[in-house]
């Protein structure tokens, strides 16, 4: 553990400060731990006053951290559950809680980065300006603009998470949230950005989330954002995002084409038009024939038509695709694990490398030392790693 005089004092208060406000606790509240007054509690916070050796695990302990996480010179603070907060009203609860995984994830991620060297690449587009014309425009616009930076044409995108972690450098995450969360976005200047999406979701709605999001990150990039259920797109902000998430997803020209070469030689549209269609382009039956609606390629009101007679159900998926037909969603599986799968990896090698106590993993993990143990053993190197042959190349 670092010594208390090896840290700047700023850097300590900085840490108090971030470790109290993600604990919501107020200064007041931690001046009466410590028997001291506010002052002193700002004085600490500004690094202009260094914390009492007996002051500092008292603070620690009421904002539910030890000592050592406090003084790690690895450690990272970052506050982004007050970002989300609103000026006159706290977030709902739903909120806060999505936000503090958000938090904890993106925290214990970069931690094991500094412990093991691993720089994290990001490779960001310049922030678009959506301040003036016609918001529906300039969205399908930087859309398509985007697209042709990422160097990915106009055609249905296979992955779009791989595309957003790994062609992006946005930290993606995708844990159980309450249900009327879709999706968090913020930007944090000493992070970058960071999206986390809710895997109880299906992956097509989870699909639209994230474009969403990329989104918020193309054109507010310095604004946080919740996606709530049922939200109704009223601010500029909101409505270039959902604008943005469709262009993005379904190209006009490519998914006008694709459309037209499905359909071609039928007079109306079916269920089987639909489907394959949102197979092909990986949305919802939904957002698809919304979409349809929106670019006059079928009749305003064709989605209600289907939600009144029959909707379009799992039997008529399997009609035409097979019985067996199953998308692979393999984020709802690792979701199902207590830690995501690369800061399992990065655990494991911070633990072999002996640069990390187990004890600290399985505080910065927020997990109990058996399941920690359990990652170790499923994540080991294999012995056949030290063979010649297996080795990198051009590492």
């Amino acid at each position: 553990m670092t010594d208390l005089h090896e840290l700047p004092a700023y850097e300590i208060g900085r840490r108090l400060r971030v470790a109290r406000e993600n604990a919501e606790k107020r200064r007041e509240e931690a001046a009466a731990v410590i028997e001291s007054s506010v002052r002193t509690i700002v004085a600490i916070e500004n690094g202009e006053q260094i914390v009492g050796i007996n002051e500092l695990p008292a603070l620690a302990k009421f904002y539910g951290k030890s000592v050592s996480s406090i003084l790690r010179r690895e450690a990272v603070f970052v506050n982004l559950i007050p970002r989300f907060r609103r000026l006159n009203e706290s977030q709902p609860e739903s909120v806060i809680e999505a936000a503090k995984i958000l938090n904890d994830l993106v925290s214990a991620e970069i931690e094991l980065e500094n412990h093991l060297g691993i720089k994290h690449i990001k490779k960001y587009p310049a922030v678009k300006s959506i301040d003036s014309g016609d918001i529906e425009t300039i969205a399908e616009r930087q859309a398509m603009e985007v697209r042709d930076w990422l160097d990915i044409g106009s055609g249905p995108i296979a992955d779009i998470f791989s595309l957003i972690e790994n062609k992006i450098g946005i930290r993606l995450y995708q844990r159980k949230l309450a249900s009327s969360i879709s999706g968090l976005f913020v930007f944090d200047e000493s992070v970058g950005a960071c999206i986390l999406l809710n895997s109880a979701h299906p992956l097509r709605r989870r699909v639209y989330s994230a474009a969403h999001e990329l989104g918020h990150f193309i054109g507010t990039r310095h604004s946080p954002e919740t996606l709530e259920k049922g939200e109704r797109f009223s601010s500029r902000e909101e409505q270039y995002a959902d604008s943005f998430a469709r262009s993005f997803l379904t190209p006009r020209d490519s998914f006008t084409e694709v459309f037209r070469s499905l359909s071609v030689g039928a007079d109306s549209l079916s269920r089987r038009h639909i489907i394959l269609l949102a197979v092909q382009f990986g949305i919802s039956h939904k957002f698809c024939v919304r979409r349809l609606e929106q670019l006059e390629l079928v009749q305003k009101g064709t989605w209600n038509w289907f939600e009144e007679n029959g909707k379009i159900t799992r039997e008529h998926v399997c009609e035409l695709l097979g019985r067996h037909y199953e998308e692979v969603d393999w984020a709802k599986v690792e979701a199902k694990k207590p830690v995501p799968y690369r800061i399992r990896l990065l655990a494991t090698m911070a633990w072999e490398q002996d640069l990390v106590s187990e004890g600290l993993l399985s505080e910065l993990l927020r997990i109990h030392r058996i399941p920690l143990r359990e990652i170790f053993y499923e994540n080991q190197s294999e012995q056949e790693a030290n063979c010649d042959v297996l080795k990198f190349l051009n590492r």
